[in-house]
């Protein structure tokens, strides 16, 4: 399973590609914040020469196309050049299958000749 910036790489490439007739050689991705709904955000703004629009247009431009081609967006919101990303059920799904199918999921080991150890102490003041 990749991870929803992988996913959607290539998707804004196409995006890029079919709107503006331009494909970027590199793309943004940050955590949204977390007053916005969303799972991840684009950001618009070194695109802008390229879309030849405003900051608020482009994301909502390029939020409907993968909202349109691609299952694994339910839904979008633009805050000035930010467009924050929804994922859908079936992305969620298809993480939740992978976890649920790999045998000790999460589960590390130490590297050799490190020991690791986790003390916890029981009490109502965890400070």
């Amino acid at each position: 399973m990749q991870a929803l910036d992988q996913l959607l790489l290539r998707p804004i490439k196409k995006a890029f590609e079919s709107l503006y007739n331009h494909t970027p050689d590199t793309l943004e991705f940050q955590e949204t914040r977390k007053d916005f709904e969303g799972d991840i955000t684009f950001v618009t703004f070194p695109f802008l020469r390229l879309s030849r629009k405003s900051p608020e247009q482009t994301a909502n431009e390029i939020g409907e196309y993968l909202q349109e081609h691609i299952p694994e967006i339910e839904s979008f919101n633009v805050v000035k050049g930010f467009l924050n990303l929804v994922a859908s059920d079936v992305y969620w799904s298809q993480v939740y299958n992978e976890i649920s199918s790999t045998k000790n999921w999460g589960i590390t080991t130490a590297k050799e000749g490190e020991v690791s150890s986790m003390v916890e102490f029981s009490s109502p003041n965890t400070n």
